[in-house]
């Protein structure tokens, strides 16, 4: 996956509203809260295999129309929150393609098995003794 966040600009959509929050008269009269929409399926930069594998994983993040949205309002700055969006939105992608390792499980030493099996010996041997013998003729 060779993806940066200049391929991705090229792909998103942005829609801009007033935010609440800090700002005082700011927040009255401009459009700082950043909503980012970005389509999977129209997107040239993943594999058919990727894509279902986005899809798969952030089904909870599309809207209804089959966007990703990712939403910043934090900053008084519409440009800061737009930067901290495009972060927001590249983590999740890099988060959802990032494949783990298959775990090999590894075998049991020799010792390990042996001193597992001695315990048991001792136990049940600890255990042998506290029976009654009832044959007392």
């Amino acid at each position: 996956m060779n993806l940066n966040k200049a391929d991705l600009q090229k792909d998103i959509y942005y829609k801009t509203s007033r935010s609440g929050g800090k700002g005082g008269q700011n927040v009255n009269k401009v459009s700082t809260k950043v909503e980012l929409l970005f389509s999977i399926d129209n997107s040239p930069h993943f594999t058919d295999e990727e894509k279902l594998l986005l899809n798969e994983k952030l089904q909870t993040r599309f809207n209804k129309d089959g966007l990703v949205q990712v939403i910043c309002d934090e900053e008084r700055s519409q440009y800061l929150n737009k930067e901290i969006a495009l972060e927001r939105l590249f983590v999740l992608l890099t988060n959802a393609l990032h494949k783990p390792k298959v775990r090999k499980p590894s075998k049991i030493s020799k010792a390990a098995k042996l001193a597992r099996l001695g315990n048991k010996k001792m136990q049940s041997a600890k255990k042998a003794d506290r029976k009654r013998n009832f044959d007392i003729s």
